[in-house]
Formats: structure tokens, C-alpha cells, sequence
């Protein structure tokens, strides 16, 4: 009996070091965003963009995403998902440099579409691998795994806004950051799961449409990630605008907002293990609607930025989970999770645009009306996320014979 353990131990060793390394991938992805996102002032300063040449910039990294990622897949079988990653990942890491090297608004948009386009396509290959360390493991992660995303992109801020606040050359600071983060990002693939495809698998097509399971889940997604851009971008200016707030407490209800989802994030795999996908987004979407109702309603700051942290909170696993149920819906789980990607980016590109519109034809008011909106949709169709190897109060069930798999094991 002692034996046995010792191999079910040594045969999940390695799984669980692949853990690690998959949580450190998404750290370093979301430490470029972080980063970045601090020296955007800089960028538009230094190229006098005006605040719609800016935005139409901004709208570069969604597009190259949303028409790469179905491309991971296909790499990911070519190459083997490890070597695939690895690739990805650099690339996106060290295209870091280029954004502030633009010389005019049309080579940056140029740069930020590719930038777009390698952020999506590693974050196809990073979740798959995510979903099939969650399969080996037995148990939920796949929150955790986007909490180590926000800490990641929460420290790449800081990083940047310390760059900032001294004066320093966004092409300096850049090319600093994206050498770390090649590095660390190369360190961690290292360790994550060898994924291949067997001899006779056709490989999946370069460009397809989403399955219609991959619709379906990404619908649900959509409507997290619509709040969440919402409230990311517009929660300071709803605080200055509608609370007439300070400055320094609108800016500081933004970073609120982004705290508790990591915060929640990073506990989302207990709540999930204990709960189940189902009942655990179904309360999250019961959470941030009465968030939403409370920031419309609100007479005050302090109750408007208690309700954007009640609408971080119930969205916060929703997208963990999307991923999740696209890899359990099909033969293809890189084709479902590229569809799901492809939707959640699709919806942070919409939102922005679509909360300013709604604002200039009514009021910021009404526009977060439709946010609360949707996150109660979150409640009717959090249905979909169950998988079909577990319960609604249940996590995913354990692999039983983790050695049948196809993956070779690092």
C-alpha cells in the first residue's frame, strides 16, 4: 500500500510542478499588460495623438487578438504545446519594445495589432494548458490561475507607475520589463505540461468559427467581461462625473475594483471546489447586479464604490470558468477556448465604446443600467458552465488513469 502511494505521489509530482509553472506563465502575461498600460500617456504625449487617434490605437490589440487566436490551436499542434508557449509567450513579452518605438499613429497601430495578436495567441495556449492541469489534478484552479493574472498585471502597474512617477523613458523602461519578462516567461514554460498531438490527428483549421458549445459559454463570458471593461474604464469617471468625487477617490475606486477581483480570484478555486461552477457564478451574478443596482441608486461615493467592488466580486470567477467549460466541451478544447477567447475580447473591445455612447445620448447613469443588465444574465445562463464530470457542488473529477493521457510529461 505504501508503494502505491509513493507512485500515485511521484506521478502527480510533476503535475503539480506544472501547476506552478502554468501560474507563473500568467503572472508574466498579465505583468506586460500592467506595464504597458502605465506608459500609455507617454506613448500618446510623445506621438501628440489626440484622445480619439488614442482610442482608435487602443482598439489595435483587440482586433490582432480576436483574428489570432484561432491560430493557437494549430500552432499548439505543429509545434506541441510546451515549444508552442514558449514561442507565444516570447513573443508577446518581447514585442513590449515596440509600442513606444512607433514613430506616427499608423506604425503604432500596426504595433499594437500584432501586440494584440501574440497576447491572444498565448492566452489561448496558456489556458489550455491550465484546463489540462485543472483534468489531472482533480480539482478547480483555473480562478486561481487568472488571480495569478491580476497579481501579475496589479504588479506590472505598480512597476510602471513607479517608472512614471520618475520621469523615465517608456522606451527604456519597456525594453527593461520586456527583457525580465522573456526571461521568466521562458524559466516557466520550462516546467508546464509537454502537451502532443497523436500521429493520425488532423490538424485543427487555420481560421473556423467557434463551435456552438464555444458560443454558448462565451455568451455567459461576454457579459462578465462587458462589466468588467466597464467598470475598469469608467468607474473613476462615473465617481468624478455623476459623484462629483475628487480626483484621488475616483482613481482610487478603480484600483478597489481591481483588487477585489484578484483578491476573489485567488480564493475563486475553494468557493468553486466547494460550491460548484454553477451555483458559485449564479450567486457571483446575484452579487454584482446588486452592485450595479447600488451604483446607480447610490446618493454617495462610499455606497457607489461599494457597489463596483460588489460587481468585481461576483464577476471575478466567471471568466476562470468559461475557460474551464470550453476545454470539457469537445474533442477540440483548443478550437472551444479560442472560440470562448474570442467572444471575451470581442466584449472588452465593445464595452468602452458602448458605455460612451449610451452616456452621450442619455447619461453614464443609464449606461451602467445595461451593465447591471448583464451581469443578471450571468444568473440565467450560468447553466452552461457545468461540465459533464461534475456536480453542481462538485469540482471537476479526477483523470483515473492520468498515464492515458497524450501529454508527455516534463
Amino acid at each position: 500500500m505504501g508503494r502505491l502511494k509513493e507512485a500515485g505521489a511521484s506521478e502527480m509530482r510533476p503535475v503539480r510542478r506544472a501547476r506552478i509553472a502554468v501560474a507563473s506563465v500568467f503572472a508574466v502575461h498579465g505583468a506586460v499588460t500592467g506595464n504597458f498600460a502605465t506608459r500609455i500617456p507617454w506613448i500618446q504625449e510623445r506621438l501628440d495623438l489626440s484622445a480619439g487617434q488614442l482610442g482608435l490605437a487602443l482598439a489595435f490589440p483587440a482586433i490582432g487578438a480576436s483574428i489570432a487566436m484561432p491560430l493557437a490551436g494549430r500552432i499548439s499542434h505543429r509545434f506541441g504545446a510546451r515549444t508552442a508557449l514558449r514561442g507565444l509567450l516570447a513573443l508577446w513579452t518581447a514585442w513590449l519594445v515596440m509600442p513606444p518605438l512607433a514613430p506616427g499613429l499608423v506604425w503604432l497601430c500596426g504595433a499594437l495589432f500584432v501586440f494584440g495578436a501574440t497576447a491572444g495567441m498565448s492566452d489561448v495556449a496558456m489556458n489550455a494548458l491550465g484546463v489540462e492541469v485543472e483534468n489531472r489534478l482533480g480539482r478547480s484552479i483555473m480562478s486561481g490561475l487568472h488571480g495569478m493574472w491580476s497579481a501579475g498585471a496589479l504588479t506590472g502597474s505598480a512597476a510602471g507607475t513607479i517608472a512614471a512617477h520618475a520621469e523615465a523613458d517608456a522606451r527604456l523602461h519597456l525594453s527593461i520589463a520586456a527583457g525580465v519578462l522573456t526571461v521568466l516567461g521562458a524559466v516557466a514554460c520550462h516546467w508546464v505540461l509537454d502537451l502532443r498531438s497523436a500521429p493520425e490527428e488532423h490538424p485543427p483549421p487555420r481560421f473556423a468559427l467557434p463551435p456552438r458549445s464555444a458560443l454558448i459559454i462565451g455568451a455567459v463570458g461576454f457579459c462578465a467581461v462587458f462589466a468588467e471593461g466597464a467598470s475598469l474604464d469608467w468607474s473613476a469617471v462615473y465617481l468624478r462625473d455623476v459623484m462629483d468625487s475628487s480626483p484621488g477617490v475616483a482613481a482610487a475606486c478603480t484600483t478597489a475594483f481591481s483588487c477585489t477581483m484578484a483578491g476573489a480570484r485567488l480564493i475563486g478555486d475553494a468557493v468553486v471546489s466547494r460550491f460548484g461552477p454553477v451555483r458559485t457564478v449564479r450567486t457571483g451574478g446575484l452579487l454584482a447586479t446588486a452592485g450595479g443596482i447600488l451604483v446607480v441608486t447610490a446618493p454617495g461615493a462610499a455606497l457607489a464604490i461599494a457597489g463596483f467592488g460588489l460587481i468585481g466580486l461576483g464577476i471575478a470567477v466567471v471568466v476562470p470558468l468559461a475557460f474551464a467549460a470550453a476545454g470539457h466541451s469537445g474533442p477540440a478544447p483548443s478550437q472551444a477556448i479560442a472560440g470562448v477567447a474570442t467572444i471575451t475580447y470581442t466584449s472588452g473591445l465593445i464595452a468602452p465604446a458602448a458605455m460612451g455612447s449610451i452616456a452621450d445620448l442619455t447619461s453614464l447613469t443609464v449606461s451602467f443600467c445595461l451593465v447591471t443588465t448583464l451581469t443578471l444574465g450571468l444568473v440565467a445562463g450560468a447553466g452552461v458552465l457545468r461540465t459533464p464530470t461534475e456536480t453542481d457542488t462538485a469540482g471537476p473529477a479526477a483523470d483515473p488513469d492520468p498515464s492515458a493521457s497524450r501529454a508527455t510529461l516534463p
